[in-house]
């Protein structure tokens, strides 16, 4: 049999594995310096839980898991479904009726909506405003392509039971505190739904709010005459493209307020969120670009309120030449427990695309600086005589914390250097006869050729320090 991956997914050895570490742990330490606390949910969710929360194209995007045992006979089939019923949807080749039958559960699809049922089965136990963050793989059945991915990684910092657009400017600062110790630079770009709705209604249309907004979201990758041919199938006529054209192309807020006109409420409500975020955040001097940006759509049917987006600044020294989606998005959203029951809970998050990020880092040759291997210290020992006395010392560096290693027998010296060579060692330590007599260890820097001798418990006191 042919060892083959799923298309989509990925592996990743051990030196890929602590160069994603390292983008972990940069954003735990700066997600907890800003007072969020980590938690996590189950891989699996009811698809009750999932459908209708990312829009007809996000839900045929959901993998679904078939139901235990004899899935077409089941206790759901039999429940909605008589033996004529299911047999006419088999002969029929029904999948979209046969799907809830047979699966009522999937692969989560982000980490939002599933931090919302956590947030409404938990909220006797939860201290308001509660501040989470995630760090957890998700599935999505897309077309996998350059820095997209069946199986990937997604950070997600949320605040959730308050209004305060003060946290939609500390979520923007979170963004540009992550990225400026990534060493990309990138443009945090800013809008907010209320905008697109007041679209919408400035053409006369407001049914049409949300295929409108899909529409101006694939702005980036099939440009205005595309859109405008989206916008022409949804009944628009030449004038109202014009007019949502010049509403997203708007160099200000003050010139949106005009194009909007003072009676419409909602489009005058999403200019003062706008502005109230960006008096929180005057005197903060930003290390990216923050852009205003009425384009800006995010598909995501939850989204009520202020909305974000990070891209790579490709005009930036060095960056010119990287090719990626968005790497990062969120938004406020109004509604997202009310699904379960719970209303009037207000929240708002943001994502870090963990896969992406990678891949732009990779390709910056911004993990140069993270070693390949994590051991500190590696034994090459000469003899039987000297393998025994490496492991007694390879004990006494782990008892006083330092990654150690050793090679498991006494084998030719260059046998043993080429292994340390390809695990990418930095340290070796070479015990021979005269070694273990003297105690004077010999030390070989990997990465400079130089030697020195120390005994061990220098060498430990060295490393410690």
């Amino acid at each position: 049999m042919k060892p083959k991956l799923v298309q989509g997914s990925r592996d990743f050895g051990p030196l890929q594995l602590r160069q994603r570490k390292y983008i972990f742990n940069t954003l735990r330490d700066i997600f907890s310096r800003f007072g969020f606390q980590e938690i996590e949910t189950p891989a699996l969710e009811m698809l009750s839980t999932l459908q209708g929360k990312y829009g007809d194209e996000g839900d045929q995007l959901l993998f679904k898991i078939l139901n235990n045992g004899d899935y077409l006979n089941g206790k759901e089939v039999r429940k909605q479904s008589s033996p004529e019923e299911l047999e006419k949807i088999l002969a029929e080749k029904d999948s979209a009726a046969l799907s809830p039958l047979i699966a009522s559960r999937g692969l989560r699809y982000d980490l939002t909506v599933p931090f919302a049922r956590f947030v409404v089965l938990n909220r006797n136990d939860i201290a308001f405003p509660f501040k989470r963050y995630q760090i957890q793989p998700v599935w999505r059945g897309d077309r996998p392509q350059k820095g997209r991915y069946r199986e990937f990684y997604q950070c997600d910092v949320d605040v959730i039971g308050s209004d305060s657009l003060l946290y939609e400017a500390e979520l923007l600062q979170v963004y540009d505190q992550a990225f400026a110790e990534f060493d990309v630079k990138v443009d945090i770009r800013l809008n907010n739904r209320k905008l697109l709705e007041a679209l919408a209604q400035m053409i006369g249309q407001p049914e049409l709010f949300m295929p409108i907004t899909v529409a101006i979201d694939k702005l980036d990758k099939i440009e205005w005459k595309g859109v405008a041919q989206e916008l022409e199938k949804l009944g628009l006529d030449e004038q109202q493209q014009q007019q949502i054209q010049a509403a997203i192309q708007a160099k200000s807020l003050e010139e949106l307020a005009e194009l909007f006109g003072p009676t419409n409420e909602v489009g005058q409500k999403g200019i003062a969120e706008l502005q109230e975020v960006l008096a929180f955040l005057e005197g903060y001097s930003f290390s990216n670009n923050l852009v205003l940006d009425f384009s800006l759509a995010r598909g995501l049917s939850y989204y009520t309120g202020c909305i974000f987006e990070v891209v790579v600044d490709t005009t930036a020294p060095g960056q010119e030449k990287v090719k990626m989606g968005s790497i990062g998005g969120g938004g406020r959203y109004d509604n997202l427990t009310a699904v379960f029951g719970w209303e009037g809970n207000s929240g708002v998050g943001c994502s870090f695309g963990a896969a992406r990020i990678f891949d732009v880092m990779e390709e910056l040759g911004r993990f140069e600086q993270i070693p390949a291997d994590e051991v500190e210290l590696f034994f090459l020992c000469m003899d039987e005589d000297s393998l025994k006395y490496g492991f007694s010392c390879l004990q006494a560096c782990r008892a006083a914390g330092i990654k150690a290693d050793i090679y498991p027998e006494a084998a030719k010296f260059k046998k043993q250097m080429k292994y340390a060579n390809k695990r990418g060692l930095q340290k070796v330590v070479i015990i021979g006869e005269s070694e273990r007599t003297s105690g004077q260890l010999q030390l070989k820097n990997m990465e400079t050729g130089e030697q020195s001798s120390a005994s061990l418990e220098e060498l430990i006191a060295q490393l410690k320090a």
